[in-house]
């Protein structure tokens, strides 16, 4: 909401300056008037890591990042909750800012010869984010708060940030994308992993389009294909809908909040495929990818998948599915092409496709979670996703930040407990749990996260740079992704900048030296 309607600037005398008051512990505040863009409800706001104390987190405020910030921590005084008085008074510094106050009092004119300068007065608050006191008939006091004072003082980069502009972050982005490739080379299969039914199947990365959760149902379509749930809204398109289930022949379940639909390209369209769960990401060596041997392959619908791959030294098989051999069914085909005939679902030309990688104008995250905010990273840099061992291997009298070493297929893979890397408090082990693995400085790192949520597509319009409220959180969480109708913010990681350069350098003397102890 703007202004409140007792707030209304325009009901006081022009003639005198006018202030917007509001209350902190007890006492009465005020920020000129000039200053204050609008005043709104507290908002959900997402958690910042490495940000400073004052920070509250990240909000939108009609599709703009909004940082909103605890006044009463700038000024050093006691914390209190939040309740339905509460309010964010926003002001303008080059970007919003919202400075989180108890109670917005009224919006006054005040005569300037009412105001006294801070350094003749007793007050609650430091005198450098202190102005001046408004004095009233009736012996009660106003302070006068220095915006330009309270922002430079612990949030200086804010403005900055926004003056970069969001080419800069994302040329700088996609220079990262394109180090994590010439770093790995094209020596991988990419796959997305996904669950039916116990059992791990994959798709190439480069056939699936986004990952989206599935709805509480879809619109049946009368007389469709077996295989054919229905169709479901996609942002204004609609997409045919196919259970993985009947794919395989087995029982189809109301859809429950843990499924998933997986978008893929098929020859013919783009269609939804619904998995009971969607898991990992992998980066597969093709030493490590075999085709289906050819007894198996004979056996009819077993043509589906296309090569296993053999994973923990052949302990998991994970079956790498063909999508266009999965809906090779002429009925199937037919059912799609009439759900897709005359309506908005664009195909690419072949042109098109190869032009811009299947992507777009959209970049792929691997999103993830971390206490209750959605963190994400490039998908490019991300080498591989495993499943936390029961036990890593400690290392006595190492650095704080090394939580273990895994042995990931003969190589020693140091880990970092990445809750602890952004300041966020530590969690117990449990199944949900994932080792995102990077490449770091040419060493490959292991992060533990909470857990793996999807593989997203975001417009390149919804990325901006983050606010950069410290330093040292500028560098690790440089953009955000503002996804304002899903009413979701994923805060992106710039994985160079999760080690220093003498981090790394630890590490590597860490792999040395327990590679010289294995031999």
């Amino acid at each position: 909401m703007t202004l409140d309607a007792d707030l209304d600037p325009g009901a006081v005398d022009d003639d005198s300056a006018d202030y917007v008051t509001f209350d902190m512990a007890a006492e009465r505040y005020a920020f000129p008037m000039s200053r204050v863009q609008e005043i709104i409800r507290m908002p959900s706001v997402v958690k910042v890591p490495l940000g400073p104390p004052s920070l509250e987190g990240l909000a939108n405020l009609r599709g703009r990042v909004l940082p909103v910030v605890s006044l009463r921590r700038c000024c050093d005084l006691e914390q209190t909750a939040h309740d339905e008085t509460t309010r964010v008074v926003v002001v303008d510094s080059g970007v919003p800012l919202g400075f989180v106050v108890d109670r917005v009092a009224s919006v006054i004119s005040v005569d300037p010869g009412a105001v006294e300068p801070a350094e003749s007065v007793q007050a609650t608050v430091s005198s450098d984010v202190l102005v001046g006191v408004i004095k009233s008939d009736d012996g009660a006091m106003t302070s006068i708060l220095d915006v330009d004072e309270l922002i430079g003082a612990q949030f200086a980069g804010v403005a900055a940030a926004a003056r970069a502009g969001s080419d800069t972050a994302s040329a700088a982005a996609r220079e990262d994308g394109q180090a994590a490739d010439d770093d790995d080379g094209d020596d991988t299969l990419e796959l997305v992993s996904f669950a039916v039914e116990g059992q791990e199947y994959a798709l190439p990365i480069d056939q699936v389009q986004e990952i989206v959760q599935a709805p509480e149902s879809v619109s049946h379509v009368p007389n469709a294909a077996s295989k054919v749930l229905g169709v479901m809204d996609l942002r204004g398109r609609l997409l045919p809908v196919v259970s993985m289930r009947r794919v395989f022949g087995l029982p189809v379940a109301d859809l429950e909040p843990q499924n998933r639909i997986v978008v893929v390209s098929l020859d013919g369209g783009v269609v939804g495929v619904v998995m009971d769960t969607v898991r990992e990401v992998l980066r597969v060596p093709h030493e490590l990818v075999a085709p289906l041997p050819g007894v198996v392959a004979a056996g009819g619908r077993a043509t589906e998948v296309e090569s296993v791959c053999r994973l923990e030294g052949g302990k998991r098989l994970v079956s790498v599915l063909s999508v266009n051999r999965m809906f090779d069914s002429p009925e199937v085909r037919r059912e799609l092409q009439q759900r897709q005939d005359g309506e908005p679902l664009p195909e690419q030309t072949e042109e098109q496709e190869m032009a811009d990688d299947g992507r777009g104008d959209e970049e792929l995250f691997v999103v993830f979670r971390l206490d209750e905010e959605e963190y994400a990273v490039d998908v490019d840099a991300v080498q591989e996703i495993i499943r936390v061992p029961e036990t890593l291997i400690h290392v006595p009298k190492t650095y704080n930040f090394v939580e273990g070493l895994v042995n990931l297929r003969g190589t020693v893979l140091p880990v970092v407990d990445l809750r602890t890397r952004l300041g966020v408090p530590r969690a117990a082990r449990d199944e949900r749990q994932r080792i995102i693995v990077l490449i770091l400085g040419g060493l490959r790192t292991g992060f533990i996260v909470d857990s793996v949520a999807e593989v997203a597509r975001v417009p390149r319009a919804a990325l901006e740079p983050a606010p950069e409220l410290s330093a040292e959180q500028a560098k690790v969480v440089s953009r955000v992704a503002n996804l304002y109708q899903q009413h979701r913010m994923l805060l992106l990681v710039q994985v160079n900048q999760l080690l220093g350069a003498e981090d790394t350098a630890a590490l590597s003397d860490v792999v040395a030296e327990q590679d010289l102890a294995a031999v």
